[in-house]
């Protein structure tokens, strides 16, 4: 990997990015629009806000750049541009790292602004640091990217990207703790949560959550999802493909 051609790439979806303005409008507006109406929705039971909205805050960003990570990369491959990008002295590893890093920049502004208005505008209560809510958002950033990657190179357009959806985010949705707590689920479906990086990034915001210190336990889950999203991010690269036949 060269770090002048990664960098090069990160500029170039920046560049591209920035000619976008209503798609960062939407990923910017459309997760605070969300916590605002689940703060209204429940209004009467702050302490439920609590709990779920700093789930979500985790969610929003792996959900938001799967989506825009692999309708991206799909419509550069579709386009021929990657192949051209490929057929230059550019490494996959130097596309996969300049694509999460410039998505990763992207995710620091949606995740901040989220987590500004849920905890200054929406009274959203955190014991722990709001600095480290950040970092789990991120990471689970960095996760969504390298899992829209992934799923990239299986889709021949963009509404199959759009399906891809379905099979890799909303299992881990229903089965990470949000909506009921784990230990209380079917042995085997307890045992797939176990598995699931997305079921360790909302532990991780609940140990933020409810513990004054950084806890081992928030640690431990921090570095699951952490390694899941090299871990995609290696397969990312390995089955990256120039063109769709």
């Amino acid at each position: 990997m060269n770090l002048s051609r990664t960098l090069a790439t990160t500029r170039r979806v920046l560049r591209q990015l920035r000619h976008d303005p209503r798609t960062i409008a939407l990923l910017m507006i459309v997760p605070v629009v969300l916590l605002t109406l689940l703060r209204w929705v429940y209004d009467a039971h702050p302490s439920v806000f609590d709990n779920v909205g700093a789930s979500l805050l985790g969610i929003f960003p792996m959900i938001t750049m799967f989506l825009v990570t692999s309708i991206a990369t799909l419509r550069e491959r579709t386009s021929g541009t990657l192949e051209r990008l490929l057929s230059m002295p550019l490494g996959k590893a130097d596309l996969i790292v300049g694509y999460a890093l410039a998505f990763g920049l992207l995710a620091v502004a949606q995740a901040g602004f989220a987590t500004a208005v849920a905890i200054w505008g929406l009274g959203l209560e955190v014991t722990g640091s709001p600095w480290l809510l950040l970092v789990v958002a991120l990471l689970d950033a960095v996760l969504g990217t390298a899992l829209g990657l992934f799923v990239s190179a299986f889709a021949a357009s963009e509404f199959q990207a759009v399906q891809f959806m379905p099979a890799f985010i909303l299992p881990q949705l229903l089965l990470c703790g949000l909506l009921a707590p784990r230990d209380s689920m079917q042995p085997v479906l307890e045992a797939i949560s176990n598995v699931l990086p997305m079921s360790y990034a909302v532990d991780a915001m609940n140990e933020v959550l409810r513990n004054t210190e950084v806890t081992a336990d928030f640690f431990r889950d921090t570095g699951i999802v952490a390694g899941s999203a090299v871990l995609v991010l290696a397969l990312g690269a390995a089955t990256l493909r120039r063109r769709t036949a």
